[in-house]
């Protein structure tokens, strides 16, 4: 079994200066997935997830929203986010540039590509599916489904996995409905898991610390939800032609 290799730098988009967590095994990659965190920011439990999926084979990365590191001041992250979502376009490209950071600094042989994002970073990648980006697989844990520019048909090259808490006031019922329908049209590969009961931030388990009701760990539902996409990878990224379970 090859080590864990991990790197820190830091990359561009713009004149934004941005910050990179990278962690991969040292030989042969299965595939890359990009990491997008909360609108927190770059926690400690991004890292320790993408240390995780090196340990499974992966070249993991986890990207940066703003530039400003972790932000423990919620009104402040959502300044930030919402000037970041005011131009979709330069929204979708901030993603973009850590893409390509992360096929840069990988050490794959192929072009096996996934993201992955957590709460506004669960909206990033359904953002970048949207746009036709070419990843093979997007996997949103409690993301924010609605959009600005729905996908068009014929749009979407990834496959879609949506992880959902049924109590996410974040995310109410109507919105779910229409991203089915926008789903539907677009002619998506969309799999959507919905936890009964279970509320925002449920694979965090910080979010028991926090004041905000609304936002709640859930053990089961963070297990199911992890195991959900390391079934689809399983699927996805194939190694010589076989899944890897075969």
């Amino acid at each position: 079994m090859s080590s864990i290799e991990v790197q820190q730098f830091t990359y561009r988009h713009g004149d934004v200066e941005l910050s990179g967590y990278l962690a991969q095994p040292s030989r042969y990659p299965r595939a890359g997935i990009l990491i997008v965190p909360t609108i927190a920011g770059p926690t400690q439990l991004m890292f320790d997830r993408a240390r995780w999926l090196a340990s499974l084979g992966y070249s993991a990365m986890v990207c940066d929203l703003y530039g400003e590191g972790v932000i423990e001041d919620i009104r402040e992250a959502r300044k930030l986010a919402d000037a970041l979502r005011a131009d979709p376009e330069y929204y979708r490209q901030r993603f973009r540039c850590a893409l390509e950071e992360l096929r840069l600094r990988s050490k794959l042989a192929n072009s096996r590509i996934g993201a992955i994002g957590y709460c506004m970073g669960g909206e990033i990648v359904l953002e970048m599916a949207r746009s036709g980006e070419d990843i093979a697989i997007v996997v949103s844990f409690h993301g924010l489904l609605a959009t600005p520019v729905p996908a068009k048909r014929g749009t979407i090259k990834s496959r879609i996995l949506v992880c959902h808490g049924r109590a996410d006031p974040f995310v109410p019922p109507k919105q779910l409905r229409e991203f089915l329908e926008e789903m539907d049209i677009a002619g998506a590969d969309c799999h959507v898991h919905i936890y009964s009961g279970v509320l925002h931030g449920f694979t965090d388990p910080a979010s028991n610390s926090k004041p905000v009701e609304a936002v709640r760990y859930n053990p089961s539902a963070d297990r199911q939800s992890k195991a959900a996409m390391l079934n689809m990878f399983d699927e996805i990224f194939e190694k010589n032609g076989t899944p890897d379970h075969e």
